[in-house]
């Protein structure tokens, strides 16, 4: 591959990388545990943007499992943004015909 082949790849990347990191922080996943009861929502980038629990589980008593199932749900939550992510990472490495399962700067 010449150099100026090389080169114009690597702007094609820089470019769709920049898109796809707009793309990541706009998206936003819901994680969900206790069948539902407790529900957290992720940015693309991991920070919480909103949670949900239902009243039933608000007892003094029970503070702890509150609290395990509130965890629950934010990973779940992170586990569906990284596989979005992942999602977009290979869908762009396919569009610039880089070989699967080349890893991505990040």
């Amino acid at each position: 591959m010449d150099m100026m082949k090389m080169m114009k790849k690597a702007k094609e990347m820089q470019a769709k990388m920049a898109q796809m990191q707009e793309e990541v922080a706009e998206m936003e996943a819901e994680g969900t545990a206790g069948a539902g009861l407790v529900k957290v929502v992720l940015s693309g980038k991991g920070e919480m943007k909103g949670m949900s629990v239902d009243p039933s589980l608000i007892n003094a008593e029970e503070a702890e499992i509150l609290e395990d199932l509130i965890m629950a749900a934010h990973n779940d939550a992170k586990t569906k943004v990284e596989a979005a992510m992942q999602e977009k990472v290979q869908q762009m490495s396919g569009d610039l015909g880089l070989p699967a399962g080349m890893k991505m700067p990040f």
